[in-house]
């Protein structure tokens, strides 16, 4: 059973997306948008790019102790972010994640 993208507005009012995994874990985090229309085109998005491997960027701090994860779209835009993971094996677990519950992940409205 994939895992579901909830849009919501933050406390400056912009909309975001979220995509949950099925254990309810927040896995990847989107930026602020003005429109709501934004966070729709963003999730449609992450849905295509996430079968991609190439897509996915993984990043470390310079102490070697925090390790996290951006998606991009074609045009090497961000379009969502990890948490932040303390082993690279846990890292590399929620961009497998990400992967296997995007692309069919239904989409909760919560600004309605």
């Amino acid at each position: 059973m994939p895992g579901k993208f909830e849009i919501f507005k933050d406390k400056r009012g912009e909309f975001r997306f979220r995509l949950k995994a099925t254990n309810g874990e927040v896995i990847l985090a989107s930026e602020g948008y003005k429109a709501k229309t934004g966070a729709k085109i963003g999730i449609a998005s992450v849905q295509k790019n996430a079968a991609s491997a190439d897509r996915f960027e993984k990043k470390t701090n310079a102490k070697g102790t925090s390790f996290t994860f951006a998606l991009k779209a074609g045009n090497q835009q961000v379009i969502g972010a990890s948490e932040s993971y303390k082993t690279e094996k846990a890292r590399n677990a929620g961009i497998a994640s990400v992967s296997r519950n995007a692309p069919g992940a239904k989409v909760v409205d919560t600004t309605v």
